[in-house]
């Protein structure tokens, strides 16, 4: 559909201008604030009182509201900000990007801490840091006196050319969810409304605004939706943004199945829906939105305009009752934040302490992933070498304000060189030639600029670019103990070069400590733990989303615009990989150590289940080597027959664990009841049928260990 018959697209970044003028227990009270209805502290109102219960409040406020000022609230009063009704002592709600860190478009230029970025967090399979991370990010929120943090990101990794892989987690579902709810808890723990964001099959940028992503529901409950999920059932997420796009013929703002039937009514969501900025330009009247369930249009009214609103309610395209639990639940979400009680009653903020700066580097340290060792080129032995060549295009490159709305003005950024040169200070020479050098790092990968890694945009090349894989060569041939450090936050080509050195560790955009955190790696100060948390193929074309021009980047017609098909259904990533029996470049889940461990005595607890019921994996694992490390015991399991067509192996479980020299631990990893399961479409429901299951306990979806059986009973 070309972009002069659908409109202007609306910038996803506001002006800086507007951005300057934007500045949990259920049904209990929340205690915070003063006043009460009928006289004692002198509150005008029910909705008022702290003491009063929510749900009340709520109504009380809802009741008083006249039709338009309902409208009003249903649509941003400035870029960053809903409106105020003085006379009920409704105040503005703030939100900001972004999520690793405060956007400084969206704060007015705020300076806060850049944490990693999605990709790295998840690379970290460590969902305790993900609550750290979670609770730092609202506390830096709640410092610039705001109450939303557009946040966190959870879209699957369906393309390696997807423009923000980089802030999305993971190509994996039961990985995303579990890395998203604890960051989800940590932020509203802090009464800061977290917003999970894009719903739903945002999956790339080209054409975002208007494409028509073609999903089976199967592939949409089985891959795309699971962190959406178990953010709304486990994390009680108080607010989501639709996505851009279309899915299955309907915009993401009018998704009465995705949004109304599934987020609200059968996954219980109490919280809002609020549009991604701009994304109801295309929608041609708002009464679809009203009725699928859209709470806030962003960043303006654009479509929930006053007259027009009124008129979908006189033709019944839309009912007062639907735009009434709207309003409610926005509403419902300004008492949860606090907006009606004593500020000196909320939790407190605070921006870059040395806790965040603390928890930004543990996050990068446990994040990157040493790819490749051979030789054990790796960790550099400090008391042996005397000089060390840092080369690449990365190398001093500070990644943190770029991206696209997730761009972060932090107080510093150390790059991979300075912290190398930290490290080596006074002790070993830091060179940029390779020749006479004891090791070589290149610094080399993708970057927000140019190389589109960047919202707006998708990547157009598979491969590093050419003078990279020439400055590798040449380094290489200079120095045999030649290291490369990959910064992006995607898979990336790397056949015509990966041979040729003996050391590849996979660094992402780790934030404003990620020179610290690579070089505590590199020289062996911390033991690289990351895993990847996606497949890194050999080529493009194994890649299934790249099957043809149909399946990305879609084709557009003249009449129904772009369309995407996701002809892989349910084989995204690894299954695909598997399934198909393609040898991929580094597997979902490989990462290795400095150290060993020995996996022993995989078994079923209990080994023969009934249905409903939980089972749990047990292993004994021994760290076998001379120095303290962590391992992932990864779960997946294998329906041996089954009437539908199922994945060879699907992760459903895993644990870290960090364990010293000779120390054993018996890890138990519990499998959900969802773990069994497959989603049946013509029930529309999950589904486990019995008979037996295996479990393989592996370091990657490839790299299986140990096998054990359980039996379904029905």
């Amino acid at each position: 559909m070309p972009l002069e018959r659908l409109g202007k697209r609306h910038p996803t970044t506001p002006e800086s201008k507007e951005a300057r003028e934007g500045r949990s227990a259920r049904e209990k009270p929340i205690m915070a604030g003063k006043g009460e209805s009928d006289g004692g502290t002198g509150a005008p109102f029910p909705h008022m009182d702290p003491r009063v219960l929510l749900e009340t409040r709520v109504s009380d406020l809802l009741n008083q509201l006249t039709l338009d000022e309902k409208i009003d609230l249903l649509s941003g009063a400035t870029s960053w900000s809903t409106h105020e009704i003085p006379r009920l002592g409704v105040k503005p709600m703030f939100m900001t990007d972004g999520p690793q860190g405060i956007g400084p478009h969206s704060s007015n230029n705020s300076v806060c801490t850049y944490f990693p970025t999605g990709t790295c967090r998840a690379a970290t399979w460590n969902p305790a840091l993900m609550r750290q991370f979670g609770a730092a990010l609202a506390e830096e929120v709640l410092d610039i006196g705001y109450q939303m943090i557009l946040g966190p990101a959870v879209n699957i990794i369906r393309t390696p050319f997807c423009g923000r892989n980089f802030e999305y987690q993971t190509e994996d579902p039961y990985l995303n969810a579990r890395m998203a709810v604890p960051a989800v808890q940590a932020i509203q723990g802090k009464r800061v409304s977290s917003c999970v964001k894009h719903y739903a099959c945002n999956n790339q940028e080209v054409w975002r605004n208007w494409v028509d992503a073609r999903v089976s529901e199967r592939a949409l409950h089985e891959i795309y939706l699971p962190a959406f999920e178990a953010a709304a059932k486990e994390a009680d997420a108080w607010s989501f943004m639709a996505c851009y796009n279309r899915i299955n013929g309907k915009w993401g703002c009018e998704q009465e199945h995705v949004v109304r039937e599934l987020l609200m009514n059968k996954w219980k969501c109490r919280g809002f829906l609020v549009s991604d900025w701009g994304a109801t330009n295309f929608i041609e009247s708002p009464g679809g939105c009203i009725r699928a369930g859209l709470s806030l249009e962003m960043p303006a009214t654009n479509r929930y305009k006053n007259e027009w609103l009124k008129k979908e309610l006189d033709a019944g395209n839309c009912t007062v009752a639907q735009l009434d639990d709207n309003v409610r639940r926005l509403l419902r979400v300004m008492f949860l934040v606090g907006l009606f009680d004593d500020p000196a009653s909320l939790p407190k903020g605070r921006r870059n302490t040395p806790e965040h700066q603390a928890a930004a580097r543990r996050i990068a340290e446990e994040g990157i992933v040493l790819l490749k060792n051979d030789g054990a080129a790796l960790p550099i032995d400090a008391s042996k070498v005397r000089r060390v060549a840092v080369v690449g295009m990365n190398a001093d490159v500070k990644m943190g304000e770029g991206g696209g709305s997730s761009q972060v003005r932090c107080p510093y950024e150390v790059t991979p060189l300075e912290g190398i040169k930290e490290r080596c200070k006074g002790k070993i020479e830091v060179t940029d030639d390779p020749a006479g050098a004891d090791v070589a790092v290149v610094v080399t990968g993708l970057n927000h600029k140019g190389l589109g890694e960047s919202e707006g945009g998708d990547r157009t090349e598979f491969d590093l670019p050419g003078d990279q894989v020439d400055l590798i060569a040449r380094t290489a041939a200079k120095n045999p103990r030649t290291v490369v450090v990959l910064v992006s936050g995607t898979p990336a080509g790397v056949e015509s070069w990966v041979g040729s050195v003996p050391a590849v560790v996979q660094a992402w955009y780790a934030g404003q400590e990620a020179g610290h955190a690579l070089a505590a790696v590199l020289f062996g100060d911390v033991n690289p733990s990351g895993r990847l948390p996606f497949t890194v193929p050999k080529r493009l074309g194994d890649s299934p989303a790249h099957a043809s021009v149909e399946t990305y980047p879609g084709i557009d017609d003249e009449d129904a615009g772009p369309t995407v098909r996701y002809a892989e259904g349910i084989y995204v990533g690894y299954r695909h990989f598997d399934k198909r029996g393609i040898e991929p470049r580094f597997p979902f889940g490989h990462g290795l150590s400095y150290t060993t461990f020995e996996w022993k005595n995989l078994r079923a607890e209990p080994a023969t289940l009934l249905r409903g019921r939980q089972v749990s994996a047990l292993v004994d694992v021994t760290n076998t080597g001379t120095c303290p490390g962590a391992d992932v015991i990864q779960i997946y399991v294998e329906d041996v027959e089954s009437s539908v067509d199922r994945p060879p192996r699907e992760l459903k479980g895993f644990e870290k664990v960090f364990l010293g020299p000779g120390e054993t631990l018996t890890i138990k990893v519990a499998l959900d009841a969802r773990a069994l399961s497959f989603f049946d479409e013509g029930r529309g429901e999950w589904v486990a049928e019995p008979g037996v299951f295996k479990l393989h306990a592996g370091r990657s979806s490839r790299d299986i260990k140990l096998t054990t059986e359980l039996r379904l009973e029905g």
